[in-house]
């Protein structure tokens, strides 16, 4: 079986899901395409690039980027970093006969974002392979949800509707990591969860066309966090901490009108108390409707025009064998998969692009296009009219 040497760039939240992605995916998918070893881990802070290497099993470490990229031994580059940093690592790893997959949003500037695509664009003739982190439309009930729409089961779609609500940040003594900091992350909310939902809005219903919504900060400022750690509110700081501005968006909430005559909105925030990883889409159609919520990720409800009246209502259904994956799925309806199974699931998805030679379904065009609609609700949030995505 073909190997490919892994390289990790970042060790921290993300970095974790990927290793437990490319570590469980040979176990739940196979034959594997490929055997993924976890060869480099990097980071910036060497204690952490040490730690890294002792607890994920790497073989070395390091704590500079450049010296991944410039390895011969290196196949294949997971970039983990915050956004500010995709762009620089992503395209030099490319140009240097890597495959990369990055995490979302594909970058923190739309400039950034494009030139990923073109150097995407550029060196997929020559094999290499990109990829944009986007797990959630992976989700087998998600892939379900499309089949569902393909095969015409719902009819023509009507109105698609996508929230996806946290908590981890409406407290404001949650520390100011680099997810609050214009400069590094680009946007906050926007970037962060509202890509997530733009791409499987995209994903189940096609291009998005138009937008017009508004952006809110409800907490001005926040307590400066120690050291470079993203935290994601698990540590909360003394209220008589320093504290430092906040740039960016806590809410997001816009209406969209897609290519193909579909209307429906979008609404992400981190400062909803009581949500927790609460994404969330409806589908209207002229035949039935779909609806999905993540925190019950292995259920899919559908109900179809149809069916009789005294009988006609929403049925749940479990996915397992007979759903998309479902090697994933424990072989049992109902046995579930979590946030590690999925995460096996994107890996597998890329791996096997790898091996076969093909550009997976999130590749860098379609992170681009995720950051086009993004780049118009903040055009749009600034001017309170319609705006249209750039193509």
């Amino acid at each position: 079986m073909k190997k490919l040497n892994i390289a990790l760039v970042g060790a921290g939240f993300m970095g974790k899901a990927h290793v437990i992605g490319y570590s469980n995916m040979p176990k739940l998918f196979w034959p594997a395409p490929a055997m993924p070893v976890l060869k480099t881990v990097c980071d910036i802070v060497p204690e952490i690039a040490s730690e890294a290497k002792e607890r994920f099993g790497f073989e070395k470490c390091c704590t500079d980027w450049h010296d991944v990229v410039n390895d011969p031994e290196i196949d294949v580059v997971s970039i983990c970093t915050p956004n500010n940093k995709h762009a620089e690592i992503a395209i030099a790893a490319l140009k240097a006969g890597k495959h990369v997959l990055c995490e979302k949003p594909i970058a923190s500037t739309l400039e950034d974002a494009k030139a990923m695509a073109e150097a995407a664009a550029e060196t997929a003739d020559k094999g290499i392979i990109s990829m944009n982190a986007y797990q959630y439309r992976r989700v087998p009930a998600v892939d379900l949800a499309k089949k569902f729409i393909d095969e015409g089961l719902i009819g023509d779609i009507l109105n698609i509707r996508c929230t996806y609500l946290q908590s981890w940040s409406a407290d404001p003594n949650s520390p100011l990591s680099w997810r609050f900091q214009k400069s590094i992350a680009g946007a906050g909310t926007l970037g962060d969860i509202a890509s997530h939902v733009i791409d499987i809005a995209q994903y189940l219903g096609g291009d998005i066309d138009q937008v017009v919504g508004m952006m809110k900060t409800y907490i001005k400022e926040r307590p400066v966090q120690e050291g470079g750690v993203d935290l994601l509110g698990t540590v909360k700081i003394k209220e008589n901490a320093v504290k430092k501005a906040v740039d960016v968006d806590d809410e997001d909430s816009f209406l969209v009108k897609f290519k193909n005559g579909a209307v429906g909105s979008i609404e992400a925030t981190r400062n909803a108390w009581g949500r927790n990883n609460f994404i969330t889409f409806e589908v209207h159609g002229t035949m039935g409707s779909l609806t999905f919520n993540y925190e019950k990720l292995n259920e899919l409800n559908v109900c179809l025009a149809n069916d009789p009246d005294d009988r006609r209502g929403f049925k749940t259904i479990y996915t397992g064998p007979a759903s998309p994956h479902g090697d994933v799925t424990w072989n049992i309806p109902g046995m579930n998969i979590g946030y590690g199974e999925l995460k096996a699931i994107e890996m597998y998805e890329f791996i096997k692009a790898v091996a076969e030679g093909y550009q997976p379904t999130t590749n860098f065009q379609v992170g681009y296009r995720v950051e086009r609609v993004c780049d118009a609700v903040k055009e749009s949030s600034e001017k309170g009219t319609w705006v249209q995505v750039k193509d």
